[in-house]
């Protein structure tokens, strides 16, 4: 069993037996409770404090502890009833505090139980040092104090300690370290509420006992607008704060910028006068140190290249000749190596840095002396290619580049292999600034990457308009995100050897306030390029995994059902991923192995050292895993046996021509057959036709998803599937002519 499901057995075991002495004390107090000496007080009492009294709590400046009226009129119970019918309130506020706290029956009745015991076990110590009567209306004032002390001192310990057991069982932290971070102070509201109710008691018989809890709307009233008042103002303070934080953050970059500055310069100014006082009258050595300097200010360090501020001077001036020239040419192309990320983390910075440097060499190869190639940063390039004679020379020159960077780079240690993407911008007197014809080249390279890389791409208006379309598109797809506009669609998965519902997929549906219904594909590559894929594939995690179990509660016969969730290449390599897909099981009460995760396997073999240990880790979860779109990468079958996979999840291209070709036939055959030495078990995705339902059953296929059962459906759909398969034969799973939608 995992350490993580260890523990929570822990934790839970412990949270019931507090649950079950406070039910056992309860039970017992309300048999042992004084009848004949309750009254409209006690009722009064019981009533203000499930209604009322844990709702109004002052916080103690500076200290982790508030003050609640309820602590009050537990003690005030207390001492006009005595210990039996205190237990009967403190269990009573526990349920009412607990409801407006959480959701969770067990931490409801938790509170409850852990009120009651407390307050017994503070009863029976009273009791033993004081005697059965612990009336202080007519006793000393001096041993009042004493009484109402002991009683503070004892409620606090036994219910402090109760809880602080539990929270460092759940934090794994020492008890007393848990016990004196979170409660050390508390006991300052213990004393309040003993010393207030024991005040109650000694003035009853001067003021009565309604004329002390008559002013409490009043005071109600005034807490509220205290608590309303006191939230503006930690608002206006914390706007403030941060307005302040961030103006002083801003402050003193500055004044370090223009620190360093002023050191750079006087540094330069230093090395300069060394050399004049010690090479006075050589004037020779000095316009070399001069030169030494403007190259270091203008050139890359690692390449020697031009950097980008000289590369932007080369091209205004292009740009001038431009504007004075109808008839003179030049261009810009923008240049980013494919992969290079992946050269840089398996063989290490060193080995890419000596690819920059091999780049740089081959880069001036392509290119004539009257040009400009440039290091960006990173592995981005740019080249200036200056009077053309023609258009065509710049996709000449781009073809050039593409063949000569493909070529394989023989490194000190290694041997490297890369490709290029490269945005060709032809210069136009349009343009204004020379910026401007680097984020079109740029712009233009993207879209070289977009469509699969090693390539070229020539920038036109259209492809502007993209960028903004999908700068547009990022923006909303993050309000979307934030505001919880993506909804899960699921597409049946059936059991092929009867016709059963196996569990269904999830897909994640944008239906855009605007635009409607975004395809996946305009979306998915945009929430992975930008990072939003993580919240996205944690919202569809949870929604897939709370309809699941919806659905699972609802019928016996669906307590077996499986949904299917896919992971992208950057939830994959997400440190916490485990963390949060325990925690998405715990909120939806699933158990893992009803939780499938689908990976590609272009995703895994990106790094399969990495995939391997986050799959044997989710596998240990219980979870089960499967590899998706299985024979469209590049996966070798060593790799293959080595991550613990349950599923192969057979590609649609390959089920769509199975019927066409024996040699396509034979591949799916071999797939399922692979499956089966493996122990794997496999699925086949888009399947339309009866034709290829045969044929897969012929083959031993296990399961089968695609538009022949059912297109992917909305939830309320999904209900519908599952009660038309409920209300059929077993065979009969195909989606109501009533139910249909876009995809």
């Amino acid at each position: 069993m995992p350490e993580t499901s260890a523990r929570q057995t822990l934790i839970n075991r412990y949270m019931w037996s507090v649950v079950a002495l406070g039910g056992t004390l309860f039970l017992y107090s309300v048999h042992k409770l004084p009848y004949n000496q309750l009254d409209f007080r006690f009722l009064l009492l019981f009533l203000l404090t499930v209604a009322i009294s844990s709702r109004i709590a002052i916080k103690v400046p500076r200290v982790n502890t508030t003050i609640t009226v309820a602590d009050t009129f537990v003690f005030l119970t207390f001492l006009l009833y005595g210990p039996e019918a205190a237990v009967v309130v403190a269990a009573a506020d526990g349920l009412s505090s607990g409801l407006r706290i959480s959701r969770r029956w067990m931490t409801i009745l938790f509170n409850a139980g852990a009120n009651a015991s407390a307050i017994f076990t503070t009863g029976a110590i009273a009791r033993l040092l004081f005697g059965i009567d612990l009336n202080i209306a007519s006793q000393s004032y001096s041993l009042s104090l004493v009484i109402l002390c002991v009683v503070a001192v004892a409620q606090y310990l036994f219910h402090t300690w109760l809880v602080a057991i539990c929270l460092g069982l759940k934090t794994q932290r020492p008890l007393w370290q848990a016990w004196s971070s979170h409660y050390l102070w508390s006991s300052l509201t213990y004393f309040i509420g003993a010393f207030l109710a024991g005040g109650i008691v000694k003035l009853e018989n001067t003021i009565s006992f309604y004329a002390v809890l008559a002013p409490l709307p009043i005071i109600s009233i005034i807490y509220f607008t205290y608590e309303k008042y006191l939230e503006d103002i930690r608002a206006t303070a914390a706007q403030a704060e941060r307005a302040e934080r961030e103006r002083a953050e801003a402050e003193h970059a500055r004044a370090e910028a223009e620190r360093l500055r002023a050191e750079q310069a006087e540094q330069h100014l230093e090395e300069l006068n060394r050399y004049v006082e010690k090479l006075e009258g050589a004037g020779k050595e000095l316009q070399e140190s001069r030169e030494h300097f403007r190259h270091a200010a203008f050139h890359d360090a690692l390449t020697g290249l031009p950097n980008r501020s000289l590369f932007t001077e080369h091209l205004r001036l292009a740009l001038g000749r431009t504007h004075q020239n109808d008839g003179y040419r030049f261009c810009v192309l923008f240049l980013d190596l494919d992969r290079f990320k992946n050269i840089n983390d398996s063989l290490g910075h060193p080995c890419g840095d000596e690819l920059l440097i091999l780049v740089a060499r081959r880069l001036e190869t392509c290119v004539r002396q009257t040009d400009v190639v440039a290091r960006f940063g990173g592995d981005e390039f740019a080249i200036l290619l200056d009077a053309m004679q023609d258009p065509s020379d710049a996709i000449q020159v781009a073809e050039k580049v593409l063949q000569t960077i493909a070529a394989p780079f023989k490194l000190t240690n290694h041997e490297a292999i890369t490709t290029a993407s490269i945005g060709v911008a032809l210069g136009s007197p349009n343009y204004k600034e020379a910026e401007d014809i680097v984020r079109d080249a740029d712009t233009a390279m993207y879209r070289a990457k977009d469509i699969g890389k090693a390539r070229y791409e020539l920038f036109d208006t259209a492809m502007h308009t993209r960028a903004v379309t999908l700068l547009r598109l990022e923006t909303d797809l993050r309000r979307a995100i934030e505001n919880e506009e993506l909804c899960v669609y699921y597409q049946p998965i059936v059991r092929l050897a009867n016709g059963e519902l196996h569990g269904f997929e999830a897909l994640v549906r944008w239906h855009h306030p605007e635009r409607g219904l975004v395809s996946p594909g305009d979306f998915i590559s945009l929430a992975e390029e930008t990072g939003l894929i993580l919240p996205l594939g944690l919202n569809v995690l949870r929604q897939a995994c709370r309809q699941l179990r919806k659905w699972q509660q609802r019928s016996l016969s669906d307590r077996d059902l499986i949904i299917s969730v896919n992971l992208s290449g950057k939830q994959l390599a997400q440190p916490d991923l485990v963390e949060r897909i325990e925690e998405v099981l715990q909120e939806s009460q699933l158990k893992p192995w009803h939780l499938k995760l689908e990976v590609t396997e272009t995703v895994v073999m990106e790094n399969p050292e990495v995939a391997a240990v986050t799959l044997a880790k989710l596998r240990a979860l219980g979870v089960l895993l499967s590899i998706d779109d299985f024979g469209t990468g590049y996966s070798s079958l060593s790799y293959l046996n080595r991550f613990p996979l349950d599923i192969l999840k057979i590609d649609r291209s390959f089920i769509s021509t199975m019927n066409q070709t024996d040699e396509n036939l034979q591949i799916v055959k071999t797939i399922v057959t692979l499956a089966g030495n493996l122990g794997m078990q496999v699925i086949a995705e888009g399947v339309e036709t009866e034709e290829q339902l045969n044929q897969l059953r012929l083959l031993k296929c296990q399961y089968a998803q695609g538009y022949l059962f059912s297109e992917p459906l909305d939830a309320v759909q999904a209900d519908l599937f599952i009660l038309n398969r409920l209300n059929s034969s077993p065979a009969a799973v195909l989606i109501p002519d009533a139910v249909s939608f876009m995809m």
